[in-house]
């Protein structure tokens, strides 16, 4: 067994802080945006959720899924408490149960696929988590409203699965950037 190193051990918190702070500032902003619609099909917050994604994949391939899914439950209760304050409570409590399930479902994907080829891992995660978020999400914050949040909900699946594929580009140059946290449990 190797010793671990202050060093080591700073990377890793810092990585942790960083995946806190990014996936908490996009959640909080999309439970904003998502109350602004661009047209029937479309809300501002279809635009900025799928980030969330990028976040939770780039953790999980760069210091394991243990570490992806403490970024998950730390970013969520910061989102949770910024979001009672800048959105609706009703927004706020599906974004929360939308955003838990689809991201643990992104890390479980992930982490069985993470040995294909590069892109398939978070790409397939990414799909399969956006659509288990979309339905969670505009059911509970939506239905019964009288607003078009089955149309909403389809527009804001579209541009998941487009903002999914052009994330490829920055988590192909993420992971050319960054190296591997060998601090820690990776593998649990």
């Amino acid at each position: 067994m190797s010793k671990v190193t202050s060093q080591q051990i700073w990377h890793h918190w810092k990585g942790m802080l960083c995946g806190i702070a990014a996936m908490a500032v996009i959640v909080t902003a999309s439970n904003y945006l998502v109350e602004i619609p661009i047209n029937d099909w479309l809300t501002w917050g279809a635009l900025t959720y799928p980030i969330a994604f990028l976040i939770t994949d780039t953790t999980n391939r760069n210091m394991g899924p243990k570490a992806a899914r403490q970024v998950i439950y730390v970013g969520f209760a910061v989102a949770v408490l910024l979001s009672y304050h800048l959105a609706d409570e009703r927004i706020a409590i599906a974004s929360g149960t939308a955003f838990l399930v689809a991201q643990l479902l992104d890390v479980t994907v992930f982490n069985r696929l993470r040995r294909l080829t590069w892109w398939k891992a978070p790409l397939i995660s990414s799909a399969l988590g956006s659509t288990l978020d979309t339905v969670v999400f505009f059911t509970l914050a939506f239905a019964g409203t009288g607003l078009p949040w089955v149309t909403w909900g389809l527009g804001d699946l579209g541009v998941k699965f487009a903002v999914a594929m052009a994330m490829l580009v920055p988590f192909r140059m993420l992971m050319s950037l960054l190296r591997p946290v060998s601090y820690g449990e990776q593998n649990a």
